[in-house]
């Protein structure tokens, strides 16, 4: 179940209104954490029951492992901890990289012996939003085991930490520290509700009307195989990079938005990193809850920047490396994170201090250029791909497919014009300013309105679309 789907929206998220509604009647926490863990357990279980008894058994066995580590002496807790990083861990190389390292050593084989070869390991199944659940779950332990958090002895009330529903598939990655106070203690006030549902509004009328537009495009663009000429190839990057943001951005609102209303405050996950002026400065933009997450976890424990610049150099290869593999089973994620890790290693020298005195649009633009060619290590199927792509931004060539025909009819309709220009300015912080300016001017009203239209408008395109999947689910 998706967000932007009929069944959420006029099934799933009145049901779960009317649960927690019914609970918060009752003036129990308990009853209002158990509605909401009814709910969140309905949520994900329409994507498969193997995928929830997945969950529910990690969910135990952390529960078991924080308990017992947590009355445990230095000894003995230590053990606990590395048992409870070995499990998530391992479920999570299982069943995210195993069909990687079967499907490469069946192709090394292939390439020794002359002979096609086939992975002897059966295909498994992803999980849906196993990264995301693994990581908090690991927060969860390495805190306790740090004595930075309380051990939580109900599971129940554990059980909705990692499991609750908005942010359970695809972030914000939101920690036991985020959240403790508010499972044991919260209220939602009107005022809660409403920027709750502004929230969720805003980010629902941006996935639909824009990110999907713009991936329209961008799935166009890099079916063609070459040739592509240099207007298609630009256009359909640019759109790629809009509508990864723009997908992104949208699922974290709406999280957050859902969060608001239930009384929980989810941190936020991204600030306009299109304007960052750094790839430094991108990646406290991007994704930041992934980013301080392998900064507080593995960064800093490895050594951060205190131990040379040769050792801050290896730090940052094994970070990105490990975040580019975060996002998928390829190899061309690893090369992706690798890639970013090079930038952030030449910012740390003479390259770093050049950039430092550049215009700020030539630093915008360094960052913007960088990035781009980082999308497309990230979009395209293997490095042969990747390559081609690279080289029809530069080389002009002419090439008449039925894609490309379709993908020029596209790019010069006047809507997809208006919708390029709104998700240029979305990447901007000028949308929030004007929104600002209306606040300060008492035209708040007209705003509300604004985006009660244009999510009436969404929610048209959603039901003539179908199905509208995030991009970060098949992470």
């Amino acid at each position: 179940m998706v967000f932007s789907s009929p069944l959420f929206l006029f099934l799933f998220l009145p049901f779960t209104f009317l649960c927690y509604a019914a609970a918060a009647a009752t003036g129990r926490m308990r009853a209002k954490n158990m509605a909401l863990l009814f709910c969140s357990v309905l949520f994900y279980s329409c994507g498969g029951v193997g995928c929830l008894c997945l969950l529910a058994i990690s969910v135990v066995v952390n529960w078991g492992v924080g308990f017992r580590m947590d009355r445990a002496g230095d000894r003995s807790r230590r053990q606990w901890f590395l048992l409870g990083v070995i499990f998530n861990l391992g479920l999570l190389f299982i069943f995210k990289y195993m069909n990687l390292i079967g499907n490469t050593a069946a192709g090394l084989w292939g390439v020794v012996t002359g002979q096609p070869a086939k992975s002897v390991i059966p295909e498994i199944v992803l999980p849906i939003g196993i990264s995301f659940y693994t990581f908090q779950i690991l927060s969860y332990q390495i805190d306790l085991y740090r004595k930075q958090v309380p051990c939580q002895e109900r599971l129940a009330d554990l059980a909705l930490y990692i499991m609750l529903f908005p942010q359970l598939i695809a972030g914000p990655i939101v920690r036991y520290s985020d959240v403790q106070r508010e499972i044991a203690c919260r209220r939602t006030t009107l005022e809660d509700i409403y920027e709750g549902l502004f929230r969720f509004m805003v980010g629902f009328s941006k996935k639909i009307l824009l990110a999907n537009s713009m991936g329209k495009a961008a799935d166009l663009a890099f079916v063609l195989e070459g040739g592509r000429g240099l207007l298609y190839a630009w256009v359909g990057l640019l759109c790629y990079g809009f509508q990864l943001y723009l997908d992104f951005w949208a699922y974290s609102d709406m999280a957050i938005g859902l969060g608001r209303i239930f009384g929980f405050r989810f941190p936020e996950n991204f600030d306009h990193p299109y304007i960052a002026g750094s790839i430094r400065d991108f990646w406290r933009r991007w994704h930041i809850s992934l980013s301080s997450w392998f900064r507080d976890y593995l960064y800093i424990p490895l050594g951060g920047s205190r131990r040379g610049i040769k050792r801050t150099c290896l730090n940052l290869l094994i970070v990105f490396a490990l975040t580019g593999f975060w996002h998928g089973a390829s190899w061309t994620y690893l090369l992706w994170g690798i890639y970013f890790a090079v930038f952030l290693i030449l910012e740390r020298f003479r390259w770093g201090k050049i950039l430092e005195k550049l215009p700020g649009f030539m630093k915008h633009l360094y960052v913007l250029v960088v990035v781009a060619v980082g999308w497309i290590i990230f979009r395209a199927e293997n490095l042969s791909a990747a390559a081609v792509y690279l080289k029809d931004l530069f080389l002009p060539s002419i090439l008449g497919t039925s894609h490309e025909r379709e993908l020029m009819e596209l790019i010069a309709g006047g809507r997809f014009l208006f919708l390029f220009a709104v998700s240029f300015l979305f990447c901007t912080p000028v949308i929030e300013q004007i929104s600002r300016k209306m606040e300060e001017k008492r035209l708040g009203v007209l705003s509300d309105l604004l985006v009660l239209g244009t999510f009436f408008l969404a929610v048209c395109e959603m039901m003539a679309s179908g199905y509208n999947p995030f991009i970060y689910f098949r992470f």
